[in-house]
């Protein structure tokens, strides 16, 4: 018997090329393009906003070598749009930290000391110094920042103070060039590569960390002021109900409210565990005045 070939087999072995046909072609495209491509995700990264007269300038932590950040912040200081210059920085030891360093590099280029205000902190993260940036900014009463940073942490630099800020303080990113980062040509240095590398997966971090946040306040009913908890404790007490438990956070500001988060129905059974032999030290406190 003669042996003959399935009609629909050959179809599909056609199909199968044309395929692998159509996936080389766009490998091929991708590889001869990619400079191209790269050029464009490192100039998309990175984002400049229009600046205006404002109350402040803020230059971020951690600056690099050539202290590209103060030299930036000092040239818009220069053009006059903004009185004051911010040198945030995290402490290194207890008398010395980055804000000294940002400061001598700020002063070398020009900004007179008295127009210098140093914060310093203990900000591990963009998202952290946001919020102690915020609290000056309150205590301040600043009503338009421009936050100075190295180009390639622009975007989340640009996402974390928008949604950290309160809503009345206008923000306007600027990006100091970067000595190790070309946008055009990042592609080609290793440290280059890193650093894109690491702003996105704090972007995502970011993101991340901003939808829990919020859905951590949709969930809890908090009981103060508009201020930003430090949970550096937590102190568990009883109300009329015995298996009801709120967290106490105290702050870090010296005229601060005390805030108190209730969880959830279902974290109520560990809750009432964490309770046995708890000494209760207090009903809690609402900005400085007992709880009725």
């Amino acid at each position: 018997m003669k042996w003959r070939r399935d009609p629909s087999q050959a179809g599909g072995i056609l199909v199968s090329l044309i395929t692998l046909l159509a996936v080389v072609l766009v490998l091929a495209v991708l590889f001869f393009a990619r400079h191209p491509i790269f050029r464009v995700i490192g100039e998309v990264w990175v984002v400049e906003d229009p600046l205006e007269r404002s109350d402040a300038i803020l230059v971020l932590s951690d600056d690099n070598f050539y202290a590209d950040r103060a030299t930036r912040a000092s040239q818009i200081y220069r053009q006059g749009l903004a009185p004051i210059v911010v040198a945030s920085g995290r402490r290194l030891r207890p008398y010395a930290g980055v804000a000294e360093l940002i400061e001598h590099d700020l002063v070398e280029r020009g900004v007179p000391k008295d127009k210098i205000l140093r914060v310093a902190h203990d900000a591990d993260n963009t998202r952290e110094e946001a919020i102690e940036l915020a609290r000056i900014a309150k205590q301040k009463k600043w009503r338009s920042v421009i936050v100075v940073t190295s180009n390639f942490h622009t975007r989340r630099a640009r996402y974390i103070f928008s949604h950290v800020f309160p809503e009345d303080v206008r923000i306007r990113i600027s990006g100091a060039p970067d000595g190790d980062f070309d946008p055009e040509r990042w592609w080609e240095k290793r440290i280059s590569v890193k650093d894109l590398a690491r702003e996105m997966a704090g972007m995502v971090v970011a993101i991340w960390e901003q939808h829990t946040d919020s859905e951590k306040r949709d969930k809890s009913q908090l009981i103060g002021g508009a201020c930003v908890p430090n949970p550096l404790d937590v102190v568990w007490h009883l109300t009329s109900h015995p298996r009801f438990a709120t967290r106490y956070f105290p702050l870090h500001a010296p005229k601060s409210c005390t805030i108190f988060a209730v969880p959830s129905r279902e974290s109520q059974p560990a809750d009432e565990e964490r309770l046995i032999g708890v000494k209760i030290l207090r009903r809690g406190v609402s900005c400085g005045r007992k709880k009725t």
